[in-house]
Formats: C-alpha cells, sequence, structure tokens
C-alpha cells in the first residue's frame, strides 16, 4: 500500500474551499483523480460559528472514506480546543496523541490554525503520495501555492484506517455496495 499526503489549501474567502470541494468531487466522480477523502471549512467574517462539508456523505462513502468522525476529531482539535483550554485537560493530551500516532503533529496542526482565520476557508485533502501533483494540475489556478501538508508512512495510514474504521480502497464517489456488486 502507498503512503498518503494530508493537504490543506488555504482559501482567501470563506467560500473559495467548497467551491473547490465540488469541482475536486467531480473530478473523483469522473475518474481523474483518487483521493481518500476530503473535507471542506468555511470561517464566515465575524462568527465563531464553523461550517463543514465533506467529499462523501457517510451514507454513501466508499471504502477509503475517513467520515465524519475523523474530520470531526482533526478539525475540532484544530479550532476548537485552543477555545476550551484547559477546561479539556487530559482529552487535549489524547487528542493529540491518536492525531500524532497516525501522523498528522502538532507542527501541521498550528501552521493550519495560524492560516485559517474567520473570513477564510480551507480544503483539506487525503491522498495517496502523488496525487496531489495531479489535483494541483487538474485544478490549475484555483488552488493557492502553498499548501500545508504532512506525508503519512504507510503504517500510518494504515493506523489512521484503522482507527476510523475504515477500508483500503481509494476510489472516492464508489458506495460500499459497488464494491460488492
Amino acid at each position: 500500500m502507498s503512503t498518503g499526503t494530508l493537504t490543506a489549501w488555504r482559501f482567501d474567502t470563506p467560500e473559495g474551499a467548497e467551491e473547490t470541494l465540488h469541482a475536486l468531487e467531480e473530478l473523483a466522480r469522473e475518474g481523474l483523480i483518487d483521493v481518500h477523502d476530503a473535507a471542506a471549512l468555511s470561517w464566515p467574517p465575524g462568527t465563531m460559528k464553523l461550517r463543514t462539508s465533506q467529499l462523501h456523505a457517510p451514507a454513501d462513502a466508499g471504502g477509503g472514506s475517513l467520515g465524519g468522525s475523523f474530520w470531526g476529531l482533526l478539525l475540532g482539535y484544530i479550532f476548537f480546543v485552543p477555545l476550551l483550554g484547559a477546561a479539556l485537560g487530559t482529552a487535549t493530551g489524547l487528542y493529540s496523541g491518536v492525531l500524532s500516532a497516525v501522523g498528522i503533529d502538532d507542527g501541521f496542526i498550528n501552521r493550519v490554525r495560524d492560516r485559517v482565520t474567520p473570513g477564510t476557508s480551507a480544503l483539506f485533502v487525503l491522498a495517496t503520495e502523488g496525487v496531489v501533483d495531479t489535483i494541483r494540475d487538474v485544478l490549475g489556478g484555483r488552488l493557492p501555492s502553498d499548501p500545508i501538508f504532512t506525508d503519512l508512512t504507510a503504517g500510518q495510514d494504515a493506523a489512521l484506517r484503522r482507527a476510523f474504521g475504515t477500508g483500503d480502497s481509494p476510489v472516492a464517489g464508489e458506495s460500499a455496495g459497488a464494491a460488492a456488486a
């Protein structure tokens, strides 16, 4: 199994990530790219309310989809843990340990936290190594030029899938039932 990369692109508008997520979903449906999973986070100006959307709805997620539990943990840790601070106590260390064990270290977390602020958005993509370059080539000028990324070893990629109950298939848009048909 090849290794994975978690990449985050920051957009200067609250709509940029979700618009690009829809384009990414269409490319995956057409078979032009293979992604494990993706999510968009939008942070409208003047509010602390963040909106998220995923590449797959949980009901039709393919075997490679990580689903809401992964994105909830990751995005919650990035954006809500700093607000709750000491109130979470040891839970903060637990979340950090789980994410670090699957290759998502504090450096990645802090870079995303520092760059994604009110009035911006971010697109998070988990893909096999090398696919990020293909995504960049296919989407052209839609993506900002300075992604934040962390590479996952094959062991970390497998641990991520085990932790969030996913299979080994990196095919976006294929329902779990389609694989059995």
